[in-house]
């Protein structure tokens, strides 16, 4: 029963992070959207075995985790049951891929180790980068964002209330089997004769609560649309932010920075 409380606190605490003060909050949505994107395909590009090339991509999630002040602990908490499920994808590759590809010092790396390595690092990135899109980012803003891309209405909208019903199922779960426990103390769970009226007024509650959330949007403005969440126009320092990390996001696809640095550094 207390990890569903838990639960409900972590999507409220994403809100939380999404309302700090700092200069990648203040960027507009549609810029770190399309730089995210940008980030992703970067790095779904490199090759299975490119792993020193891949390497660098790690800067930007780096930079981006600094500027915003959110922690690299706090990411790979709310992502704690996905890492698991990205290790176990290619933790066979050193097994059906075994032929010698480098050597590290006196040890030879399998070509199995190094996909399996590329193809970790590549998950890494893409969950950090976008973690901090939806950590810097309110979801009304990103709605709105993927609106300025001419996405259909129908799909953004049903994501955002998909989430929004989300959480307000999670916080009538919470507060139903609160009352639960308080009601037969001691009892493990909940007895089997009493799950089908307890997820019938769960199914009741999440819909009044459901209800009343979409008309307090339709209150603010919403029509399929997302005025409400637009905020202010692109800006200068917008387009900057978006051209500088493209730019160097190509750099570091087009010439592997590590082999260079190491070439200078020998």
């Amino acid at each position: 029963m207390a990890s569903i409380e838990r639960a409900a606190l972590e999507i409220r605490e994403m809100d939380d992070l999404a309302a700090l003060d700092s200069p990648i909050h203040a960027l507009h949505p549609l810029a770190k959207l399309l730089t995210t994107m940008v980030y992703l395909l970067t790095v779904v590009s490199f090759g299975k075995y490119d792993l020193s090339g891949l390497f660098p991509m790690v800067l930007y999630p780096a930079l981006l985790f600094s500027l915003s002040g959110i922690s690299v602990k706090t990411c790979f908490y709310k992502l704690r049951m996905v890492l698991p499920l990205l290790l176990a994808v290619g933790v066979f590759n050193p097994l059906l891929d075994r032929a010698p590809l480098v050597r590290l010092g006196g040890v030879a790396l399998s070509g199995g180790v190094i996909s399996f390595l590329t193809f970790t690092l590549k998950g890494l990135f893409c969950l950090s980068a976008s973690f901090l899109l939806a950590a810097t980012t309110s979801l009304d803003s990103l709605a709105a964002a993927l609106r300025k891309l001419r996405l259909p209405k129908m799909p953004v909208t049903l994501l955002l209330l998909s989430f929004r019903y989300v959480s307000v199922m999670m916080e009538e779960l919470a507060a139903m089997t609160t009352a639960y426990r308080l009601r037969a103390p001691g009892q493990k769970g909940i007895r089997w004769n009493a799950w089908g009226s307890f997820l019938g007024q769960l199914l009741l509650r999440s819909m009044d609560r459901a209800e009343e959330l979409y008309a307090s949007m339709r209150l603010r403005g919403f029509q399929g649309d997302f005025p409400y969440a637009e905020g202010r126009p692109l800006s200068g320092r917008d387009l900057a932010y978006f051209l500088l990390v493209t730019l160097g996001l190509l750099a570091f696809r087009i010439w592997n920075v590590s082999r260079l640095l190491g070439g200078l550094l020998l």
